[in-house]
């Protein structure tokens, strides 16, 4: 049965009908703000808070370029990639970056289950890491299984929001501290300058905002969410036209919204981590991680300080975990599709490869955290591969723009300028980075 359905026509009904960048904006709060974002404020100071606003506003324009393509052709992520043209084995090379990166993201999620099992320790827990590694990898397992999604979405969600509004008032706290921040600590995080060593920064990038993963995943939720089967299959009428242009209006009230959310967010893990951490002097390191952030509030609330990170720590890794997961099971099952390793007829059998993987991934989470046992470590080699992925999206978002967009759905003049913009910063970057990697190694 057809699911054509005309977009709202008010703003109230367009909030009514925003879900994917929200679902991703309101647990965006994980391992890249709370781990990485604060470890590069600890490690240069207040001199890139005008990089880190840039790599969360920038990355609006390729969410919202992925969501079109999505919405004018009713297609996977992956199944986009895999039609980009050049070399293949069994699938496109884009894919095979992807793949790469899809990979890297384990040890990132791994590391996420040694900073939990971390803060359990360090609130008087006498179980071993390796138990709480389990613990927390068969826990997510079972509720994705069982289908428990929606309840720990609406949970996660309520608890990360209320630890971001607790960040970002332990931001304003520190006026009374002897770590305030002064207009000459924004004056020099406006500077546009960068260190020397640019590794951290540069793997910040990747996963600040909606990063390179939650931009795969952006279209994927943005299928289930109903926005492209709302617009209907391509029949080249006016009607099929009107219906996307207003259903593109739902999307971009979706991207900006979650924008506004995860950039303040960020924004202000990243001042704690400069005003109280690089104040202090302290270095964030696998082996001292989770003792080491627990500083950021402690500084501004002390002992009641001590227990919201810990409560708020919690929560927001675990929840980053789940939707995490979530996420790549319907990635894993889409891989098993496109490279036609399994055949998928219907839904039901979309679900049960799903399914099972909601199992698989959390198990591979648990033997590489007991392998490796690093979690900043492990949060890092992700954070990595997805800054070194952001110019492979940049190249395809361009590609399917200037290929496969419906002119009923083409953006202005002032709109590709800054998808423009906002490509060339991504491959710079990332080209920046690489010619310090070969540069090292000569």
């Amino acid at each position: 049965m057809s699911q054509v359905m005309a977009p709202p026509s008010d703003w109230k009904g367009i909030l009514k009908q925003l879900g994917p960048g929200l679902i991703i904006s309101a647990n965006i709060v994980g391992s890249g703000e709370l781990i990485v974002t604060t470890k590069v404020g600890a490690d240069v100071g207040f001199a890139l808070l005008w990089f880190i606003i840039l790599g969360c506003m920038i990355k609006v324009f390729l969410q919202v370029e992925l969501g079109r393509y999505t919405i004018g052709k009713g297609k996977s992520t992956l199944e986009a990639l895999n039609s980009v043209p050049g070399p293949r084995l069994w699938v496109s090379w884009l894919v095979w970056c992807w793949v790469v990166m899809f990979v890297a993201t384990f040890f990132q999620l791994s590391g996420m289950v040694g900073g939990i099992a971390g803060v359990f320790k360090m609130g008087g827990s006498t179980f071993s890491n390796t138990t709480w590694a389990f613990i927390i990898t068969a826990s997510c397992a079972v509720f994705l299984f069982i289908g428990k999604y929606r309840f720990i979405e609406k949970f996660s969600t309520t608890m990360v929001a209320a630890f971001t509004i607790f960040t970002i008032f332990a931001v304003f706290s520190l006026y009374w501290t002897d770590y305030g921040i002064s207009f000459a600590n924004l004056k020099e995080g406006m500077s546009f300058r960068l260190p020397d060593d640019f590794t951290t920064a540069f793997a910040a990038f990747g996963v600040i905002g909606v990063g390179a993963s939650e931009l795969i995943y952006y279209p994927y939720w943005c299928l289930e969410k109903g926005y492209a089967s709302h617009v209907g299959p391509n029949d080249g009428s006016p009607e099929w036209g009107e219906r996307a242009q207003g259903w593109m209006k739902v999307l971009r009230w979706d991207a900006w919204l979650s924008m506004v959310i995860y950039t303040g967010a960020t924004v202000a893990f990243y001042l704690l981590g400069a005003a109280v951490l690089h104040g202090k002097g302290l270095t964030v390191t696998d082996n001292d991680l989770i003792p080491t952030l627990s500083n950021l509030y402690r500084a501004s609330f002390g002992t009641p300080g001590l227990v919201a990170f810990l409560v708020g720590a919690t929560v927001v890794l675990y929840s980053t975990i789940f939707i995490s997961t979530a996420s790549n099971a319907r990635l894993s099952a889409d891989l098993l599709k496109v490279g036609k390793l399994v055949k998928v007829e219907n839904e039901e059998q979309r679900q049960k490869l799903i399914r099972i993987a909601c199992i698989a991934l959390p198990a591979l989470y648990f033997v590489f955290y007991i392998t490796i046992e690093k979690p900043l470590t492990l949060v890092f080699i992700g954070a990595l591969a997805q800054a070194l992925m952001l110019p492979l999206i940049c190249f395809a978002a361009l590609y399917f723009h200037f290929t496969a967009t419906d002119k009923a759905i083409k953006p202005g003049k002032l709109w590709m300028t800054f998808l423009w913009i906002a490509s060339i910063l991504m491959a710079s970057v990332g080209v920046y980075q690489l010619a310090q990697k070969l540069q090292a190694g000569l």
